[in-house]
């Protein structure tokens, strides 16, 4: 015996696809991002455009070699490694607020400092298209030639 259901019936059982409802789209307003105000005289840390050594980073380590001395404490105590000095390149390039992060004594820390105040102006940092004092870490390595001595033991 064969069963025949209208298809009138079958449009009238209740069907989660027939029935459902969508969601309402909820869209968000656009957001706007406030930056806290900024002290003009506060230095970045980081920048879009960073500042740069006129040559860039070949230059300044050339110029650094060019012009540090080995103190001779320090040649004569052996002492090797980074002197980490942190300065402010202002808004013309000068620098500023020199100071020793990390040092490692024999005078090696004064001569980084030396020479990190002597260097010429900087190409300055950027931040929104305005040139801005931007804070920059430069670790100074100061390492001994190695002398090779025969007939000496170890």
């Amino acid at each position: 015996m064969k069963l025949h259901i209208p298809i009138a019936f079958l449009s009238l059982c209740p069907s989660p696809t027939l029935f459902a409802q969508e969601e309402p789209v909820v869209v968000p307003a656009p957001m706007t991002v406030q930056e806290p105000a900024h002290d003009p005289d506060e230095a970045f840390t980081i920048v879009e455009d960073m500042p740069e050594f006129p040559g860039g980073p070949e230059a300044m380590l050339k110029y650094i070699s060019s012009h540090i001395n080995y103190p001779q404490e320090a040649i004569d105590n052996g002492i090797e490694g980074a002197v980490y000095i942190s300065f402010v390149v202002e808004r013309d390039g000068s620098i500023g607020e020199a100071k020793v992060l990390r040092g490692i004594g024999g005078g090696c820390s004064e001569e980084a400092l030396r020479v990190v105040n002597s260097m010429p102006n900087w190409k300055p940092g950027k931040q929104r298209g305005k040139l801005v004092r931007t804070r920059y870490n430069l670790p100074i390595r100061f390492k001994l030639a190695s002398e090779k001595k025969e007939d000496t033991p170890k």
